[in-house]
């Protein structure tokens, strides 16, 4: 199992300066260790129209039964089949989540963090 998948806004700034130091780390041929798995939006409206807490829900239940159907995942939420099918596309369009050749899906992470920082909370 992979590390965590740490949810949160992302400053773009930052984010590039950070992807161009990995890049010029692995041009100079540093091993880099295996990391975290970063989903970045640009504020919290956005993260909240992506991740809303039904969402996040089903998320939790699939990290928690571990490999299972979507039928499953449904039945034990007490959701409908379509809605709950809809949610775990957009959380595996959004590498939250896996689906195994066999149709059952699950979290790849040993942990998945949500972070919200206050400061960037506000409009500008």
């Amino acid at each position: 199992m992979a590390n965590l998948a740490i949810i949160g806004i992302t400053d773009w700034a930052a984010t590039q300066a950070q992807v161009l130091d990995v890049a010029r780390r692995i041009d100079a041929g540093e091993q880099l260790p295996e990391g975290d798995y970063h989903l970045g939006f640009a504020d919290a409206a956005q993260l909240l129209a992506e991740l809303p807490p039904r969402r996040l829900d089903t998320l939790r239940a699939i990290k928690r039964l571990g490999p299972v159907s979507i039928y499953a995942v449904a039945k034990a939420l007490g959701r409908n089949y379509s809605n709950v099918h809809a949610d775990v596309q957009k959380l595996i369009g959004h590498g939250l989540v896996d689906k195994q050749p066999d149709g059952r899906v699950w979290v790849p992470w040993a942990d998945v963090v949500v972070r919200l920082d206050a400061s960037l909370l506000s409009a500008a």
